[in-house]
Order: structure tokens, then C-alpha cells, then sequence
């Protein structure tokens, strides 16, 4: 039975062209009643999938990279309408979790099998505050670098992962202040940190990808878990090398006392009497002085276009 579908496109993202746009428009269209919009700022995902969502549109398909993907899970949360997850950015984190190639040629082929076999059900998203995340929230200097590179969009499409070296070298030695601790976190478990300059609320693994290779956090985190949360409580060079070596390695980061894992968390709340950046989904949203975190299980009805 044909669908009715919603394809947002972001067409400033870094790997979507015009003619992968119509290519898969025509594909999705051989089966299923498809509609195309396309952004043009910030925010303009959400609103365009919320009103799907209104109108009764059985799948919503986000095509751009992370930033769009969040504004799209974050319209049709908590309702009937599904979404599927095409991949259109530099790193597209969530659509490799879950298994997807990264081309949306080959993409496109397994979300039209996974809605012929209607293989569509409910995935726990993250919440910060009032915005739902789906594979993670970075505080304190993991935002700063991305603050860094969206402050040269321009040169994002073309750059990509080199540019996020740049502005990780930059950032630690010249923008971020590495002798205070940034924010503490109190979780809902009464579990407490107090010296936090770098946090990652996951609500996937891994944490992200430097170039076809994963940043293995917290292996069990997944869709179906609860959130994982890593905190490291000092910024000296060569533990974090060290973590991101291991974790570069696979099979997750081990316990360190610079470090502060803790898994299977509901909530968990972030503050400090000076404002701190966070990221969310890879798009910078300012500095805050209080953030709360939760988990929310069957948030989004997800595509399961799994290989």
C-alpha cells in the first residue's frame, strides 16, 4: 500500500547535489506518494516536519546531515509519523550507527525495502531541556570546537574532518580555558561530578567518526538503552590522546581517573554559576548555566533500514 512521504532536503549540506536530490525523489516516488521541500535556515526542518506530523504523513525523510536529522526527529517526536534517516552530511553519525552506508544512493535502496516489509517501530531519543537529540550532547570544550568550525560554515562542505582537527588543536590550546572546571553534573541516581571540562550525554555509540573510523565510547549504548555519559575531569593533553586512542581502538574506554563513565542514566543535570557551551547533534546552541538531561523511551518511530 503506498505511503504518504515527506522528503526534507537540506541542500547546503555537504554531500547533497541536485541530482542525487531528484534521483532519489524518483526513486521513493515508484512506490509511495512523495512530497519534496527544501531548507533554508535554522529551525525551518522542525517546522516543515512538525506540519507533516499535523497533516498526517506516514514518513518523514530527513536528507542533509546530522543538524537536519535532529531538527526532523525533534518535529515528529512523540507522534504517528515515522522517521527515515538519509544521509547528506560529512559525517552523518546517526544514519552509520544504525547501519547505513554513507551515500544516499545506496541509502535510499534500504529505506524503500524497510517501508515494503513496514519494518517501522519506537527508539528512545535524549532530551536537553525542551530539545531531543538522537546520538548525543557534548558540554564544555567538545562544544567549543564545534562552535569554532560553524563560526567558518563556509568552509564545512569543503573541509570536513581536517576542519574538525584544526579547530580541536586551536580550541585546546588557544580558546578554552583548561585550568577551571566548566560545569559539575548531579544524576538522578544521586551519582555526582564535580569536576567536569568535557561531558558526552550519549544516547548512541560511538561518539562520532574521524574519517571511516569510529570513536568507540560506550559500546552498549544504543537506541534501546538508557543514555551513557563520559565525563573527563581534567584536560591534560596526554589523557585525552590516550582516551581517544582507545577508543579509536574499539571496545570502548576503559576506567581512568580522569574520567567519569556512567551508564544506564534517566537524568542527569549540568550547571555551573558561569554560562558553559553544549552542542547538540553536531550543531552549537550557545552556553547555558543549567541543562537537564533525560531519557525518553519510544520517543520517535524510526525507519529500520538496516543493511
Amino acid at each position: 500500500m503506498p505511503l504518504r512521504l515527506l522528503l526534507i532536503v537540506n541542500s547546503f549540506a555537504s554531500s547533497v547535489t541536485a541530482k542525487n536530490t531528484v534521483a532519489v525523489h524518483q526513486r521513493l516516488s515508484q512506490h509511495h506518494d512523495v512530497q519534496v521541500v527544501e531548507t533554508n535556515r535554522r529551525g525551518h526542518a522542525t517546522r516543515f516536519a512538525e506540519d507533516a506530523a499535523r497533516r498526517g504523513i506516514d514518513v518523514v525523510v530527513a536528507y542533509g546531515g546530522d543538524g537536519t536529522l535532529n531538527e526532523v526527529a525533534t518535529g515528529v517526536a512523540t507522534t504517528e509519523t515515522a522517521l527515515a534517516v538519509l544521509p547528506g552530511g560529512s559525517t552523518n553519525v546517526f544514519a552509520r550507527t544504525l547501519g547505513m552506508p554513507n551515500d544516499a544512493l545506496q541509502s535510499v535502496e534500504l529505506i524503500v525495502d524497510a517501508l515494503d516489509r513496514n519494518a517501522i517501530s519506537p527508539i528512545g531519543l535524549g532530551r536537553a531541556n525542551d530539545r531531543y537529540f538522537t546520538f548525543h550532547t557534548g558540554l564544555g570544550y567538545d562544544a567549543a570546537v564545534v562552535r569554532w568550525v560553524e563560526q567558518r560554515a563556509a568552509l564545512k562542505r569543503y573541509a570536513g574532518h581536517p576542519l574538525f582537527v584544526l579547530a580541536s588543536l586551536k580550541t585546546f590550546f588557544m580558546d578554552f580555558d583548561r585550568k577551571r572546571p566548566h560545569f559539575s553534573l548531579e544524576f538522578g541516581d544521586g551519582h555526582t561530578v564535580d569536576e567536569g571540562y568535557f561531558a558526552v550525554v550519549m544516547n548512541t555509540n560511538p561518539y562520532t567518526y574521524l574519517g571511516n573510523r569510529p570513536l568507540d565510547l560506550v559500546p552498549k549504548t544504543d537506541v534501546d538503552s538508557k543514555l551513557s555519559v563520559v565525563t573527563f575531569k581534567t584536560m591534560n593533553p596526554s589523557h585525552i590522546l590516550r582516551t581517544l586512542s582507545s577508543a579509536l581502538r574499539g571496545g570502548g574506554i576503559p576506567e581512568k581517573p580522569w574520567l567519569d563513565v556512567h551508564t544506564n542514566v534517566s537524568s542527569v543535570v549540568a550547571r555551573d554559576n558561569r554560562a558553559f557551551p553544549y552542542q547538540l547533534d553536531g550543531d552549537y546552541l550557545g552556553e547555558t548555566r543549567e541543562i537537564t538531561f533525560e531519557h525518553v523511551p519510544n520517543a520517535l518511530r524510526l525507519v529500520r533500514s538496516h543493511p
